[in-house]
């Protein structure tokens, strides 16, 4: 007689077997419960033309505030975060998915940073560039943009500021992804790889590691590293690197998994809507400013932002750009802790206004959650 046939299963494993299938059950009825209320709360609004009219920015970061602030474990915050989105984004799709646009193509960080605020049921729209995510945003053909705003190791990105200078759109969120780089190809050993296709900036993050392991490979830089999964899927010998998303796009395997050299490389990522949003209870505002005489230098700025000391409000970041009005006049894109509606926020930016030739809120939003 076998072994396992003098030792029946462990009936202590049935049974926590069977409590788990138990536990399933009621998880799958709650989430269609929920999703039943999430149609009620649709119908309670009335006929609205779109999904964007049933999406509340500022409802979903204070339900997973709530949500983090529960959790006792073991599953960790963010995949709890993550898991809870997932359900969101499933329930807001019942109407009709959102539309979400990016900047592409598909298998970037941005597609990423889409999913993590989203959720998967959204229709991810890819765009060339920044500018059109923009333009598709503003002309309705996306609900949402995201687009790269800062990066903690490369700064700003120019770009998408400047885009705040003409554009009428608002900040609706913002998105704190950590850049996890894979290697990732077709190949089954490392020994087979002859070259890695990345973006430069990809290349130059994992340099440490490359130079480790695969001293030898060829490194070519590609426009992106979609572009460079492409090829690795298409030629033999060729690996790339990129986040996970890419592997899905481009049916590739993660070949070896974290191989950037810093890991508290990050990216933060701005969701760009067409309307001011209400607080959230844990907000920031974005605000673009600038004086009649920014030629006066330091201390034209400090007189501009003495409202802020003076109310106690926290500025977390300044940038400066040219205006495009004349040489060497400049605007300033300032974050601010709080929202622009609410004390102290809204005296202080009241005040720091009545100083200012030019003033626009460019959005009040939640702050990152998870």
């Amino acid at each position: 007689m076998a072994d396992n046939d003098k030792h029946p299963a462990n009936p202590d494993l049935a049974k926590i077997r069977e409590r788990i299938d138990e536990i399933d059950e009621r998880i799958q009825s709650l989430i269609n419960e929920r999703a039943r209320f999430a149609q009620q709360v649709g119908i309670s609004k009335g006929k609205l033309a779109s999904a964007v009219d049933y999406y509340r920015p500022e409802r979903e970061a204070e339900v997973l505030r709530n949500i983090q602030a529960r959790n006792e474990g073991p599953i960790r915050d963010e995949e709890m975060l993550r898991l809870f989105r997932e359900i969101m984004s499933a329930c807001l799709a019942q109407q009709e998915p959102l539309k979400v646009g990016f900047l592409g193509p598909e298998g970037t960080f941005t597609q990423t940073a889409v999913y993590k605020h989203f959720g998967h049921s959204v229709l991810a729209l890819p765009f060339h560039t920044i500018d059109e995510v923009f333009h598709e945003v503003e002309s309705g053909v996306a609900d949402f943009g995201v687009v790269p705003i800062e990066n903690s190791t490369e700064g700003s990105v120019n770009n998408t500021l400047d885009m705040f200078l003409t554009s009428p759109l608002k900040i609706a969120g913002e998105i704190e992804l950590r850049i996890e780089q894979h290697l990732l190809g077709s190949e089954t050993g490392l020994d087979k790889i002859e070259r890695i296709c990345a973006h430069e900036q990809s290349l130059a993050q994992c340099r440490g590691w490359l130079r480790e392991y695969l001293p030898h490979v060829e490194l070519i830089g590609m426009s992106s590293n979609a572009a460079g999964a492409r090829r690795a899927r298409d030629e033999k010998g060729t690996a790339a690197i990129g986040p996970a998303v890419a592997a899905d796009v481009y049916d590739l395997q993660v070949l070896v998994s974290n191989i950037e050299d810093r890991a508290d490389n990050a990216t933060r990522f701005l969701v760009i809507g067409r309307e001011l949003l209400a607080a959230s209870g844990s907000d920031k505002t974005t605000i673009l400013v600038s004086t009649s005489d920014t030629a006066g230098g330091a201390g034209v700025l400090h007189q501009l932002l003495q409202p802020l000391a003076g109310h106690g409000v926290s500025m977390t970041r300044i940038e400066s750009r040219p205006s495009r009005r004349r040489n060497w006049d400049y605007v300033f894109f300032i974050d601010l802790d709080g929202h622009a509606q609410e004390s102290p926020a809204r005296e202080a930016l009241a005040e720091l206004q009545e100083r200012s030739s030019l003033f626009r809120i460019l959005g009040a939003y939640p702050k990152a959650v998870g």
